[in-house]
């Protein structure tokens, strides 16, 4: 379970650390809240954290119900797929948006394989 929380708990840094280079990206580049376009980079920055939002609110909770029905290192190895997805993602992305590819698949992929897993473990409960 701590590696679950572990995994769960970087996610969230993660997604505070982008939210902090939005920040310095608006500082930077001189985009005056609450605008949120204005300047190439800065909007680079600013959809990857919306994006790692979007994809944080699937992963979290489909994270949580895998780790309650399978054991095994194998979902938080999932998970940091996702992370390094992230990652992957927002430098891809910040250098060319055409290079978000990797990164959105590692991260989006694992998602997928948890939340299948989460309703597969459901499942097997409700009928067990």
């Amino acid at each position: 379970m701590a590696w679950l929380q572990l995994i769960a708990l970087l996610a969230v840094v993660q997604l505070f650390v982008f939210g902090v280079l939005v920040g310095w990206a608006r500082a930077r580049y001189g985009i005056a809240a609450p605008a949120t376009t204005g300047h190439d980079i800065f909007d680079r920055y600013y959809r990857v954290h919306m994006n790692t939002i979007e994809t944080l609110i699937l992963f979290l909770p489909s994270l949580w119900v895998a780790g309650q029905y399978w054991s095994g290192i194998w979902v938080p190895a999932l998970g940091s797929v996702y992370l390094v997805g992230r990652v992957l993602y927002l430098h891809g992305y910040v250098a060319d948006p055409k290079k978000r590819g990797l990164g959105y698949a590692l991260s989006v992929l694992p998602t997928l394989v948890l939340m299948v897993a989460a309703l597969v473990g459901v499942v097997n409960a409700l009928l067990e």
